[in-house]
């Protein structure tokens, strides 16, 4: 084996893991973000960790990286012109969409309508229609599409969505467009509906494939970009690119399929988490993974993440699958303020980002933010990132000190508030993913990363009830991490839409045996041994006439041995647990997944020395901090010096280079035998 290097670019710093198969060493380095073209800060770091590990980047055998670009260009409204290709009758599908107004019945007063990501002046009508059972009522005429697609070429679209009506069952009339399109638009992408989202239900695969075409453009441009850059360093190792998923796609899969990219960056985390709770030995997590800007949340059941049908980004809601993650606009560079109206505190979404940064980075800030909170409490000491960081306590203290004026208070008590604030949007949000969806917070340990994450985890477990609150090793780089330790994923669907009665076990099986020999032969192609290919399949069940399903995961075994009736009894089980009741109407099922994945990596994870549970030889200084109302004696401790097995009584800090874990005056910490610090009440 070789050499594995995960590279998580966020919104403030690029994150990089490089990995040693063999020895299950590991080297993490953080650069900081280039916005404008992220590979520069991409390059930067690949070279100086390369240089900590003493190696050569001809040395790297996989490059595995999370990115938000696509995302990115949804949410900055920075996608490519796309021009739409749709069946006579139907040019204002991305228009009327799904008559859904938000906010309450006198919503659309006030709701400003998002422009979708096609224009109707981009739409263009052609003839011919397929049946709902996919044979050619009208035929498609060769001279009218020719006609359409001159109009596009004047217009100058710079991608081509093709989605037609029922072309999920039979692609014939869209493979055309998809020909003529390559011949008069050479150079422009052509994304087919029936390729990218093969289901029912024709407006969502209309969403999903133009969004699709929307981000090919500047995903194509970013990734083959990077690509050249990469292999003039020398790197000849294959480039893959995590899924919304937490799967991961070649590089060139990637840029025809960018939809299944929009959750990359917070799947990373995710699949980061899953990791060390495997290695930890634990099974239900929530996680809590807190950046300069924003929280993810999300929940691991049975080492299991929760996977949802839609990924939404912004007020784009698109059918890709991707994992059950929520975000809130809470971070270590949040602002806070007192609105003039109510006097009350608040704190963000708005955020300080990496430029100019909270007013303790000392590069031009002036706004009071969490971290600067964090610094005037003494939770985080005035020497950051292994000490190559000094932070402005002055700075801070002036700061937080105009939101202790505007509310009359004390200059400690004001910062404790911001905090105070910050973890209550963060419990929201647990919340939402734990509570909302039928799950018990306290049957859940809570594990913090993120620059932010360990500093915010003590105070947010004890709001949830889930303990042990949980520091990973290196949470800074943690999703770096789930970059280089996650597995090839690939999917296709397809839409069956029969009453239960009406069909058997073989109907659904063969269909699903028919899928998977599709996406294997799919991962085959992108270099997967077939050994090492491992199957799954999902089907969406809804009880007659309802209009959403209940997606359940199966494997083709329990389907031969439980037949339909195994189904049956868990979607009723499911459906139970979601809306706590179950209706006596006939099972329908819906729509059929199978899902290809490559082998699991099983990463070594290196032990540490066994200590004398006493933590004092890693112990720096004595440390004042402000705690339940008052000034407490605590400590500061080393990460790099605690030994398996050693208890960390609160109040403490622990530093390392990527981040810091507070542990609060009433709880005690253990570090276990790979180093992660487990905090638990006293």
């Amino acid at each position: 084996m070789g050499y594995r290097l995960g590279v998580d670019v966020g919104g403030t710093f690029t994150d990089f893991l490089l990995f040693d198969e063999d020895s299950g060493r590991f080297w993490r380095h953080k650069t900081p973000s280039t916005p404008q073209d992220s590979s520069i800060g991409i390059l930067t770091g690949t070279e100086a960790v390369c240089a900590l590990a003493g190696i050569a980047a001809s040395d790297i055998d996989l490059f595995l990286h999370g990115t938000t670009v696509a995302t990115n260009a949804v949410l900055e409204g920075k996608g490519a012109r796309v021009g739409l290709v749709v069946t006579e009758g139907y040019r204002h599908i991305m228009q009327i969409a799904r008559s859904f107004v938000p906010g309450g019945l006198a919503g659309w007063i006030v709701w400003p309508k998002p422009e979708p990501l096609a224009k109707l002046e981009d739409t263009v009508e052609i003839k011919g229609r397929m049946s709902a059972h996919g044979q050619e009522i009208r035929p498609i005429d060769d001279a009218d599409i020719r006609a359409a697609l001159e109009t596009l070429k004047d217009q100058g679209v710079e991608a081509l969505t093709v989605s037609l009506m029922n072309g999920y069952l039979n692609g014939a009339h869209e493979l055309r467009v998809g020909e003529l399109a390559a011949e008069i638009l050479p150079g422009i992408p052509v994304s087919l509906s029936h390729q990218v989202l093969p289901e029912m239900q024709e407006y969502e695969r209309t969403l999903t494939t133009v969004a699709n075409a929307a981000v090919r453009p500047v995903v194509s441009r970013y990734v083959s970009n990077l690509r050249t850059k990469l292999r003039a360093l020398g790197m000849a190792g294959r480039l893959s690119l995590l899924r919304s998923d937490g799967g991961l796609m070649t590089s060139e899969k990637s840029e025809e399929h960018p939809v299944s990219l929009l959750m990359s960056g917070p799947a990373g985390g995710v699949t980061g988490a899953l990791w060390v709770a495997r290695n930890a030995g634990l099974r239900n997590i929530l996680t809590l993974d807190v950046g300069g800007t924003s929280t993810d949340v999300a929940l691991i059941e049975n080492l299991d993440a929760r996977r949802v049908r839609t990924t939404e980004v912004g007020h784009l809601s698109v059918r890709a699958s991707a994992l059950d993650v929520k975000t809130v606009g809470a971070g270590g560079g949040s602002i806070a303020y007192v609105p003039e109206l109510t006097g009350a505190l608040r704190v963000g979404p708005q955020s300080a980002g990496a430029v100019p940064g909270p007013v303790a980075y000392g590069k031009g800030g002036t706004l009071p933010t969490v971290t600067d909170a964090n610094v005037v409490l003494g939770y985080l000491p005035e020497a950051l990132l292994g000490g190559t960081f000094k932070l402005d306590r002055e700075g801070s203290i002036q700061a937080v000190q105009t939101i202790a004026d505007r509310l009359g208070i004390g200059l400690m008590e004001a910062a404790r508030g911001i905090i105070d604030i910050v973890n209550e949007n963060m419990f929201g949000a647990l919340r939402m993913i734990s509570v909302q969806q039928g799950y018990d917070p306290r049957e859940f340990a809570l594990m913090g990363f993120g620059g932010a994450g360990p500093l915010h985890v003590n105070s947010v477990a004890r709001l949830m009830g889930s303990w042990p609150a949980v520091s990973p090793v290196g949470p800074g780089v943690l999703c770096a991490l789930g970059d280089a330790t996650t597995r090839m994923r690939t999917e296709t669907a397809r839409s069956f839409s029969k009453r239960m009665v009406d069909t058997d076990e073989a109907e659904v099986l063969a269909i699903l045996e028919q899928m998977a020999t599709q996406i294997r032969d799919e991962l085959i192609a992108e270099g997967v041994p077939e050994a090492e290919i491992a199957s799954q399949f999902e089907i969406d069940v809804r009880y007659q006439g309802q209009a959403f399903e209940v997606p359940l995961s199966i494997d083709p075994a329990r389907l031969s041995a439980e037949g339909l009736e195994g189904i049956r009894a868990r979607f009723d089980e499911e459906h139970r647990r979601l809306f706590t009741f179950n209706m006596d109407t006939l099972h329908e099922i819906v729509n059929l997944r199978a899902v290809a994945l490559g082998i699991e990596t099983s990463l070594p994870a290196a032990e540490l020395p066994v200590g004398t549970g006493d933590p004092s030889a890693a112990k720096i200084a004595d440390h004042q901090m402000w705690m339940d109302g008052e000034m407490k004696q605590g400590a500061i401790y080393d990460r790099a010096k605690l030994l398996q097995g050693d208890r960390i009584p609160g109040p403490a800090i622990v530093v390392e280079m990527d981040s810091t874990t507070l542990i609060e005056a009433d709880c005690i910490a253990t570090v276990d035998a790979l180093g992660n610090i487990l905090i638990n009440l006293a």
